[in-house]
């Protein structure tokens, strides 16, 4: 590619609307432009960035025996009707009707359509296992879209199923997928972890994701200091240590507490931490409500409520729902004499003499204890905090990281053969269920955490395996007949040796080609300036702030053996 003849600009002030360091950069290089909320075209360099990260992927997706297939995007409605998950995509998917007002959405994901496919080559136990996958766009609705590519409206997955007799064949599945997942980030070259994830909308047996490491992300990473510990908040278990408390146990008393509706104004008015104190969370979980309870310090764990509860949605019930249930305004909760359920996180059975909220307006009780209500379901409802012992090696403490979720793999056991009839004959000749595997990987994502985690106060710094170009020659003065022959005849060198390389011939000052090409995050870059008189280029790696006077007949060489040492 030739800047003097490309469509190619970049910007020189920061992107106003991008609120992510990745998002600002690939607009500021012209390699994305957004379009509308969420919403983002591929220009010329972004798209070859693309291109290599599918390329990758793709290749890495064959090695492991999956086999390609192309999914439509316009869906009719009713698989996702008879699997039972339209309710749970809920405003989130993107529907339309055609002209004869038959409904369809734009696919949001594929389980149901990939899960047909299987059903023309699932007939006996003799066509199992296989594994199919494609790379394609999907439409959600996002309440709101951020972060740049990381949370988008459109936006482009690698999504693979495996299609198995059982669980044990699921197994050597799964393995395969998950062994290809780390053989791609490791080649692209993302610092990422593996955790356990819940299941979500998807369910099934186990979710593991493959998160990249980084300063933004929506998700918080759960690791161990001493042992491979690796967790997703959402599912990552509080240890159930049994606590001595000697204290004698004193006689519950009700406290007027004006105003005091929340547990910083608690602390204040009556000079106690928090650790004293158990919130009292109204919850409405499907149809029905409960009473949540947690140490004033602690945060209770959506994920874990739903879980336990077996529901399809929980949340904070509405002011007038808890008003109702407590006769009490919004932060007087308490379990003491409440008519619904109470579910008790397992920290509060070793404490005594706590304060809760009294179900009465500016009224809370003090020297409260397990006896004085009633509690239905004692359970592991808390987030970790930083600091906690590790449930795995129980000896270690966990620390929190930021991630993007790039990747996921998912057993889904029979949960979509059961609900669809996708079926097989084993070898008695009777029917059994198809065992599932589900493995996706976000282009986009991907994308976004490589320039998270590699950027500098100058742009983006591409590794060789995904670079738009791996080198880019920057001819200082293209009016300098030897200078601009030298330059056109070392591009052409390169690129025959399949190479990639970006030729900067534009009549510009050579401060905006440096600027220009830092920005777009070119691994190698090569100056013929005035020592082509001497027989010299400049050799420089983006990622170092020295460069190299290498001899023009040694550059070829001196460049292929670069690239052949650090591919990745």
């Amino acid at each position: 590619m030739k800047l003097s003849e490309s469509y190619f600009y970049t910007l020189r002030e920061d992107v106003k609307d991008e609120e992510s360091v990745s998002g600002n950069l690939l607009v500021k290089s012209g390699m994305f432009k957004k379009v509308g909320n969420g919403i983002y075209m591929k220009l010329p360099l972004g798209n070859k960035v693309w291109e290599n990260v599918k390329a990758i992927v793709r290749r890495n997706m064959n090695e492991a025996g999956a086999q390609e297939v192309t999914m439509p995007m316009l869906l009719p409605i009713e698989a996702f009707q008879k699997s039972g998950r339209y309710e749970l995509f809920g405003p989130s998917i993107f529907q339309l009707n055609d002209r004869y007002n038959r409904p369809y959405v734009l696919g949001p994901t594929h389980e149901e359509f990939f899960t047909i496919a299987a059903m023309m080559k699932a007939k006996s136990y003799k066509d199992l296992p296989y594994t199919l996958y494609q790379i394609g766009n999907k439409y959600r609705d996002e309440v709101r879209p951020r972060l740049g590519l990381i949370r988008t409206r459109e936006f482009t997955m690698k999504d693979a199923y495996s299609f198995d007799t059982d669980l044990e064949s699921c197994d050597k599945s799964y393995k395969k997928q998950f062994d290809a997942y780390n053989k791609i980030f490791k080649e692209i070259g993302i610092n990422y972890a593996v955790v356990r994830a819940d299941t979500g909308v998807m369910g099934g047996l186990l979710s593991e994701e493959f998160q990249a490491v980084t300063d933004v992300g929506e998700d918080i990473l759960v690791l161990c200091d001493e042992c491979d510990y690796a967790s997703n908040i959402e599912v990552s278990e509080c240890l159930d240590i049994e606590k001595s408390n000697n204290e004698e146990k004193k006689k519950i008393e009700k406290i007027h507490t004006p105003n005091v509706g929340t547990i910083k104004d608690l602390e204040n008015y009556l000079g106690e931490t928090a650790d004293n104190f158990v919130k009292t969370l109204i919850y409405k979980a499907d149809d029905k409500f409960y009473a949540c309870l947690v140490k004033g310090d602690k945060e209770l764990n959506e994920v874990k409520l739903q879980k336990l509860l077996n529901v399809t949605e929980v949340a904070l019930a509405e002011a007038e729902d808890v008003m109702r249930i407590t006769h009490a305004n919004v932060g007087f909760a308490g379990p003491v004499g409440l008519d619904i359920p109470v579910i008790m996180d397992n920290e509060i059975k070793y404490m005594k003499n706590f304060v809760v909220g009294a179900n009465e307006t500016d009224y809370h009780y003090k020297n409260v204890n397990l006896e004085d209500f009633k509690v239905e379901t004692i359970a592991d409802i808390r987030n970790v905090q930083e600091g906690d012992t590790c449930p795995k090696c129980k000896k270690g403490h966990l620390n929190f990281k930021k991630g993007i979720e790039i990747g996921n793999t998912f057993k889904l056991g029979t949960k979509y053969a059961k609900s669809l009839g996708l079926t097989y004959l084993d070898e008695f000749n009777k029917p059994q269920y198809v065992t599932m595997g589900c493995y996706g990987i976000g282009i986009g994502r991907v994308l976004a955490s490589i320039v998270e985690q590699n950027n500098d106060e100058k742009g983006i710094i591409f590794p060789i395996a995904i670079a738009p170009f791996k080198v880019a020659i920057a001819l200082m003065n293209p009016k300098d007949e030897v200078a601009s022959l030298t330059a056109n005849k070392l591009y052409d060198e390169l690129n025959n040796l399949g190479i990639d390389t970006l030729l900067d011939d534009r009549d510009e000052r050579a401060g905006v080609k440096f600027n220009d090409l830092d920005l777009i995050g070119i691994p190698i870059r090569i100056t013929v300036g005035k020592k082509i008189n001497e027989g010299l280029v400049e050799f420089k790696l983006r990622c170092e702030s020295e460069s190299l006077d290498i001899k023009l007949d040694e550059i070829v060489n001196y460049v292929k053996e670069y690239i052949d040492a650090n591919k990745w």
